[in-house]
């Protein structure tokens, strides 16, 4: 097989992950033009990969080994990698800013993930926000392109942080069933709210209501820094980035006006939703 037959299988690999495992992030993806769009869907399925090494059901010292052979998979980066994903991302690499170094973030997230690390604080958890959701914007960002790399690059971190935010408030149930809490335990203290892990009641529902709207108000915070990266990105890059967001910044509403609704399923939108944040992203996106 020629090195541009396996490359473009790569990227096709990377594109089939992406179609089946990005629930909400296929919906931009496929905006992009075709060179943006396979380099996107090569950051997607790795970042993937090492989420699922986090997730899985492996024990721990399994988790942790994988997560370094993956370090050491990103840092060798080659075309001429016998896995497909490492193909593609080190060609969007090489043809893109693509700052595959950001990865080391990612999988230093994921290995606090899977030692059970706790944050008493904001302070804490924004680090771990910025480690698995800021390194993906600054990933994605390095795909999209920017005249003004070093403001792009705040923004996009602070929108990373937005959307792992409205994940953790999401998740807040099926995490604590898994055995993790993410919500600060300053801000459980304040609230008067004892989350722990495990399938133990929340207790003091009223009190749990104004937690998650405090929180949800703290990403408020956060999209409004990080969604001020629209403007400088390209029209079709706009859209993208703007229906990810748009998808997730949804979900934030519908958390904040039902915060009870949380602790019994995960908050979600359906296929047609998403599809119209997306579409809606792309005609607004004027040039």
């Amino acid at each position: 097989m020629t090195e541009a037959a396996r490359i473009r299988d790569a990227y096709l690999e990377c594109e089939r992950i992406t179609r089946q495992q990005a629930r909400n992030f296929s919906y931009g993806i496929r905006l992009l033009p075709g060179p943006k769009r396979r380099a996107l869907s090569a950051v997607y399925a790795f970042a993937r990969r090492v989420d699922d090494i986090g997730d899985g059901d492996l024990p721990r010292e399994e988790k942790l080994r994988r997560l370094k052979q993956a370090r050491e998979a990103v840092h060798a980066a080659h075309i001429d990698a016998p896995d497909p994903v490492v193909v593609a991302l080190a060609d969007s690499a090489a043809r893109l800013p693509v700052p595959l170094a950001a990865f080391d973030e990612l999988i230093d997230g994921c290995e606090a993930d899977v030692r059970g690390a706790r944050y008493q604080t904001f302070d804490e958890l924004l680090h771990y926000c910025r480690c698995v959701a800021g390194s993906i914007g600054r990933l994605s960002l390095g795909v999209f392109g920017t005249i003004d790399p070093p403001t792009a690059e705040r923004r996009a971190d602070a929108l990373g942080v937005a959307l792992q935010l409205t994940n953790i408030l999401r998740d807040v149930r099926e995490d604590q069933l898994g055995g993790r809490v993410y919500l600060p335990a300053e801000d459980l203290a304040r609230f008067g709210v004892r989350l722990e892990p495990g399938d133990g009641p929340v207790e003091a529902p009223a009190r749990w209501d104004q937690l998650i709207r405090f929180q949800a108000a703290r990403a408020e915070q956060w999209y409004a820094e990080g969604l001020r990266l629209l403007p400088m990105l390209d029209r079709r890059s706009r859209a993208c980035c703007a229906s990810m967001a748009g998808i997730y910044h949804e979900l934030l509403a519908r958390i904040a006006a039902d915060p009870r609704a949380a602790l019994n399923q995960r908050t979600s939108l359906s296929g047609w939703q998403k599809a119209g944040v997306a579409a809606r992203s792309l005609a607004g996106m004027a040039p």
